[in-house]
């Protein structure tokens, strides 16, 4: 199996599992999308000494039951009754616990008997976001791997290889705004809210220095939409801040992220000074603090242009 990325934690378990030292428990903790399940899978097979990428009876995925938030006593205790069963083509077996930190607490301690003696042969990971929410007792217990976001280029290696259709544009852009997050890039490239909010920031751009405050405040109903997508909101304002910066400085086309977008970046830039341009970008700066305090979302993007008006 092909994985991108966090080679170094790959590597170091392939060294494990070639020298017959490899733990029984680990934890892998990473954002979403980052590529937690397709690395304990690649682990995985590598430990019931498989090459092919496929199914096997062997590795057990255990997620959350449908309609449910959490994974409860009761489904931790199936899961015991899975984990004592004899491996069915080899001699070793494999656990994945997908979203481990949807464990309730009493769930996490019906595990942690089995995680302090396995039967012999079996090997559990926990997939989590949130590591704080795992027990102490449980991470104790486990070897715990960090997985990173991706480098540009391992991105771009990823998008390429899986998404042989994109072109440089789009890929150029997948990159600056996934944060490494490979998932996160895949999201991006079918939702098709993500190139409407660029233009629409744009469009805010280009119409702030000519419109009534009376008008302006209509925008609040337009990023009231966003409650659970600020942060992104946020970062396509400051790319395309920057890029006009770049662009107005330098005239670099290649350094702009946004290129699909480049004669809105023009005209922006031809409406701007640099200094007002980099009070935007403090104005955005200290509206992503404000945010982030679960501050009324729509107000604050609100006032956020109207000091941008004013600036």
């Amino acid at each position: 199996m092909s994985i991108i990325g966090h080679s170094e934690i790959l590597n170091s378990f392939v060294r494990a599992i070639n020298n017959n030292r490899i733990s029984h428990a680990h934890i892998l903790v990473g954002d979403d999308g980052i590529g937690k399940s397709p690395l304990a899978t690649a682990i995985a097979i590598k430990l019931i000494g498989k090459d092919e990428n496929r199914e096997y009876i062997d590795i057990v995925h255990w997620t959350i039951e449908k309609n449910k938030s959490f994974i409860g006593v009761g489904a931790i205790r199936d899961l015991t009754e899975e984990i004592n069963k004899k491996p069915y083509e080899g001699d070793k077996k494999i656990i994945i616990i997908h979203q481990g930190d949807k464990m309730t607490t009493q769930a996490q301690n019906a595990l942690l008997k089995t995680i302090e003696e396995p039967p012999k042969n079996v090997f559990i990971f926990i997939l989590c976001e949130n590591l704080q929410s795992i027990l102490d007792t449980i991470k104790s217990r486990c070897q715990v791997h960090r997985l990173n976001p991706l480098r540009e280029s391992e991105i771009r290696d990823f998008l390429k290889t899986k998404y042989s259709s994109l072109d440089e544009e789009q890929i150029k852009i997948l990159q600056a705004f996934s944060d490494g997050i490979p998932g996160k890039a895949e999201v991006l490239i079918h939702n098709e809210d993500f190139n409407n909010i660029r233009q629409g920031i744009i469009d805010i751009f280009k119409n702030i220095s000519s419109i009534s405050t009376e008008e302006l405040l209509k925008y609040e109903d337009y990023f009231s939409k966003f409650n659970d997508s600020w942060q992104d909101v946020i970062n396509i304002i400051i790319t395309i801040i920057r890029d006009t910066i770049i662009y107005k400085e330098i005239g670099d086309e290649n350094l702009i992220i946004n290129i699909d977008k480049l004669q809105n970046i023009k005209e922006i830039a031809s409406m701007f000074s640099l200094s007002k341009l980099n009070d935007i970008i403090s104005i955005v700066g200290d509206t992503r603090k404000t945010l982030e305090k679960n501050v009324n979302l729509s107000l604050t993007f609100t006032v956020m242009l109207l000091k941008i008006q004013e600036a």
